[in-house]
Order: structure tokens, then C-alpha cells, then sequence
């Protein structure tokens, strides 16, 4: 059995062969929008290392360096099937991509200067000790969760855990995770599914069968949903969230009670 110093033996054997799957178009189509997530959250700051935790098959990093946004990327991921396509990917800027045990990074205090973990959090069966060492080794975190926890979320433990999501977030648990490690908030974004995203996961994911019918109601629920988020503000954009993006620096002291 593993212990708080390491993954889990199961949890690591269901992920070391996680992306010799072909989903390729899938993950790149998620990339596309998290990577956009980091661009606008991001905005005003630069940055010349970046470190991408738990970073699967590399599409965002890939994304990023196509954009040019830092200079140098490194990337530790605790499936060898991730690294292998990482390596794969010829990424410009690539320095460095090792498997780690999914809560030490071999690296220096401050080594780089932003941190990126991007829907691996809700994964992860320790968070504390994991965004320590994120704290420790970058100025700077971003972290993207997806909004799990809505109404009814306890009835769907078994679709969740199919995904691997083992922890539930708001954007408010976020938020009180982060500041009660010592975290600054420093900027911050809500987003929904995009219908493109939607309907990928409906043709080809669930394999249904194309539609009019179904272009148009994933068009208008989406737009439905954007319009009550501009009408009642941040309060409806957080309930009707589908994922949370921040960007933090470092405060305060890791938690410290009393």
C-alpha cells in the first residue's frame, strides 16, 4: 500500500497506462480551452520557467510553447505513458520531463516561475501536500479544478470516480483550500463546457447519432446559461460554473491552526 508520501499503488497502476489510449482529438480539444484559461488569467504577467504538474500527454504545455508564452517548460507526470508522449511531442522549449511520486519535485525552492496544475487536483489524494510543494518550487501557481459539486453529486459517485475525481470542489472550497495554505489570490475566472467540447462528447464519445435537433438545443442551453450568468453576476457564474481557474502567489506560511 502506498502511504502520504507517495501515490497509492492502485491509484498509480490505473493511470500508468492511462494515455497509450487513443483520445487523442479528445485531450487536445481540452487542452484548447485550458490553455485559454491560463492565457486570460494570466494576462499582465510574464514568465520565463514554467513547471506543468501531473502533465498527462503534454497537450497544454504543447499549446503554450506554440503560443510562446515562457521560454523554458519542464514537465513531471506520474504515468510513464504520459512521459512517453510527452517526449513524443518535440515541444519547443521542452528542458526537462521525468515521472515523479506524484508529491516530491525534484527541484530547487523558486526554480521556476509559475507552477501549473490543470485538472489534476480533484485527482490527487492528498492535495495539502501536494500544493506545498507547488508553493515551494514556483513564485507563482495556477491551478484549474472542475466544478463537480453540485446538487445530486452524491448520487453520481460512480460516474465521477470513473474519471478518477476522488475530491469535489466550488470555486469558494477552492478558494479556502488555497488561502489556508498561505495562497494570494491574484486573479481568477469561471468558465462553462463550450459547445463545441459538448458536442464532441455527444458524436463521438457517446458515438450518438448526428443531429439538428441536438446542434440546437446544446446551442441554446449553452447561450441560456450565459445569459443568466451576465443577468445575476459572479454569484450565477460560480453555481453554474464547469470549471475554476486561478492564479495565486505566495503569502503566508503553510497551514498553521491557532
Amino acid at each position: 500500500m502506498g502511504d502520504q508520501n507517495s501515490v497509492s499503488v492502485n491509484v498509480k497502476a490505473a493511470y500508468d497506462e492511462c494515455y497509450e489510449k487513443d483520445n487523442d482529438g479528445w485531450r487536445l480539444l481540452g487542452a484548447k480551452y485550458k490553455v485559454q484559461h491560463i492565457i486570460d488569467v494570466c494576462k499582465g504577467y510574464t514568465f520565463n520557467s514554467i513547471l506543468e504538474v501531473g502533465a498527462g500527454d503534454g497537450s497544454i504545455l504543447k499549446l503554450l510553447s506554440d503560443q510562446n508564452f515562457a521560454k523554458k517548460y519542464s514537465a513531471v507526470e506520474i504515468s510513464e505513458s504520459g512521459v512517453n508522449r510527452i517526449k513524443a511531442l518535440n515541444i519547443k522549449g521542452l528542458e526537462l520531463v521525468q515521472m515523479f511520486d506524484g508529491y516530491h519535485l525534484p527541484f530547487r525552492d523558486d526554480e521556476f516561475d509559475l507552477v501549473v496544475l490543470s485538472h489534476v487536483l480533484e485527482h490527487v489524494e492528498h492535495e495539502r501536500l501536494l500544493l506545498r510543494e507547488l508553493k515551494r518550487v514556483a513564485k507563482m501557481c495556477l491551478i484549474e479544478v472542475p466544478i463537480d459539486y453540485k446538487d445530486g453529486v452524491d448520487n453520481r459517485i460512480k460516474h465521477f470516480l470513473a474519471y478518477g475525481h476522488i475530491n469535489m470542489y466550488t470555486p469558494t472550497s477552492v478558494r479556502y483550500l488555497l488561502l489556508t495554505e498561505g495562497f494570494k489570490v491574484i486573479n481568477d475566472l469561471t468558465s462553462m463546457i463550450e459547445p463545441e467540447v459538448t458536442r464532441f462528447n455527444t458524436y463521438i464519445n457517446q458515438k450518438k447519432s448526428k443531429s439538428i435537433v441536438t446542434d440546437l438545443k446544446i446551442t441554446a442551453e449553452y447561450g441560456a446559461k450565459k445569459l443568466l450568468c451576465s443577468l445575476f453576476g459572479k454569484d450565477m457564474q460560480e453555481k453554474r460554473a464547469s470549471a475554476y481557474t486561478i492564479l495565486c502567489s505566495k503569502e503566508g506560511e503553510n497551514l498553521k491552526i491557532f
